[in-house]
């Protein structure tokens, strides 16, 4: 069954936050499901056509995380009006820059473009101008931005969800696997162009754009220093000693994956690493008798992770770990700042409750209004004040620290003046003098005590004070 596919025009109404009419179902891609492109000759027919095609182009990838170590793609989707989809191998043909050199400097269309454009340009794929559908639904105030749910929401189709997470190495690949690769680009242009029109709605066209060009310039990640502490149940370990087996046993995990290409929880889980750790075996066999390592296929590699462990026993005290990773900033956790600089934590209080009240009127979520790694910088080690008036230079001085961190110029022109109003620390109060009074007489000071009247004899009291 093949489903019509709506243009631009044909969306439901909607609230990002509501719910959209019945969805239908997109069960076949408009002009079937392409043959996948194994060659270089199909390749260029391919290219050909994309050049002849019009307007935007959508890429999706995919990738067998959860299988494979490398974060490789072993599938590429691209879709251009007036081109159809086309479904190619990069392992059969790993160079796309025909590909590249067909689409010129069209916009590029994809959904959570930083998770897929570290693939595609290891094949030869790089976009200069992008559009990304994920990130369009956040700075509109979708609580949900996955591709399937926006696709209901926005165009009122519902797309199928069953191979996501499948092994995209798997050669050759099952034909429902190719529809539904084939069906994640079917509707992207159509839904970048409603959300397109929602941007320029909500005065935000302008904020995307500032984004999408800072994803498109940006160099490659560097890796997270120190991975290993990400290891699953790590807050069980108590000590650095134990810190360190983890280390070594995950690094040993880490090289065997990288060297046979498969994820590294196919080789060990983290949970056989924190149970062995924990347990500290004696010797190999007390090893193979833990839960896991006491399967055949753990059984015969016990003794390297058996020296993993003892490499990590045998280290002196100053090779050990410290207790607790250095911030990739370097300042400390914030749970940490009340302690460590109390000031500090009043001001990250203001910065984070400012922040979050432009980011609610302005309908998006607050991490995508400022990077909170900057916000924290600046509470941390704010700005020297300069002297009164102060508020508008105050104001530039933060904004130009806010660009130097990477901060768009969007963000800066709402966030600068706010910030550097937080980061203007109150004058301390005066403590209030020492009084003799007790605590609740203290808070509410009581009128003053009568004078005692004359005694008569015996000490008894005169007049109308007898009782």
């Amino acid at each position: 069954m093949t489903s019509t596919v709506p243009d631009s025009s044909h969306q439901q109404d909607h609230d990002p936050d509501g719910n959209a009419e019945q969805a239908r179902p997109l069960l076949e891609p408009s002009e079937g499901i392409p043959s996948v492109i194994v060659d270089e000759p199909s390749l260029r027919a391919a290219a050909a056509r994309l050049a002849a095609g019009n307007g935007p182009v959508a890429f999706d990838a995919e990738r067998a995380s959860g299988y494979r170590y490398s974060q490789r793609a072993y599938l590429v989707q691209i879709r251009r009006h007036g081109s159809g989809t086309h479904l190619v191998d990069p392992i059969a043909v790993p160079d796309l820059s025909c590909v590249q050199d067909a689409v010129g400097a069209a916009e590029w269309v994809l959904h959570a473009a930083n998770q897929d454009l570290p693939c595609l340009a290891e094949i030869g794929l790089r976009p200069t101008t992008l559009f990304d559908t994920e990130l369009a639904g956040r700075l509109l105030g979708y609580e949900r931005v996955g591709l399937g749910i926006m696709v209901e929401k926005v165009l009122g189709f519902s797309l199928e969800k069953g191979h996501s997470a499948a092994d995209w190495s798997t050669r050759p690949l099952p034909e429902p696997w190719l529809r539904y690769a084939a069906l994640d680009v079917e509707l992207l242009i159509e839904l970048r162009d409603a959300l397109h029109g929602e941007l320029a709605a909500q005065d935000k066209l302008r904020f995307a754009r500032e984004e999408f060009a800072a994803i498109a310039a940006a160099p490659p990640r560097e890796p997270r220093p120190e991975l290993w502490r990400r290891t699953s149940g790590i807050h069980r370990v108590r000590n650095r000693r134990q810190l360190a087996a983890v280390r070594s046993m995950w690094t040993t995990r880490d090289r065997i994956a990288r060297e046979r290409d498969i994820a590294p929880g196919r080789i060990l889980p983290d949970s056989a690493i924190i149970d062995a750790v924990l347990r500290n075996p004696a010797d190999v066999e007390a090893l193979t008798q833990l839960p896991i390592f006491c399967g055949p296929r753990l059984r015969r590699n016990a003794q390297t992770w058996f020296t993993a462990l003892r490499e990590a026993a045998g280290l002196p005290e100053g090779a050990l770990p410290p207790a607790v990773a250095a911030a990739g900033d370097g300042l400390p956790p914030p749970s940490r700042w009340a302690d460590r600089d109390p000031v500090a934590a009043a001001r990250l209080a203001r910065v984070r409750a400012c922040l979050g009240a432009i980011a609610t009127e302005r309908t998006m979520p607050v991490e995508n209004l400022l990077e909170p790694a900057l916000a924290r910088r600046l509470a941390w080690s704010p700005p020297a004040a300069p002297a009164a008036p102060a508020a508008p230079a105050a104001a530039e001085i933060v904004a130009e620290l806010l660009r130097d961190g990477g901060a768009r110029p969007w963000q800066v022109e709402l966030t600068a003046g706010p910030i550097a109003s937080c980061l203007s620390d109150p004058p301390e109060l005066p403590a209030p003098p020492e009084r003799a009074e007790s605590p609740q007489r203290a808070e509410s000071p009581q009128p003053p005590e009568p004078p005692e009247p004359p005694a008569g004899p015996a000490g008894l009291p005169i007049g109308n004070n007898l009782p």
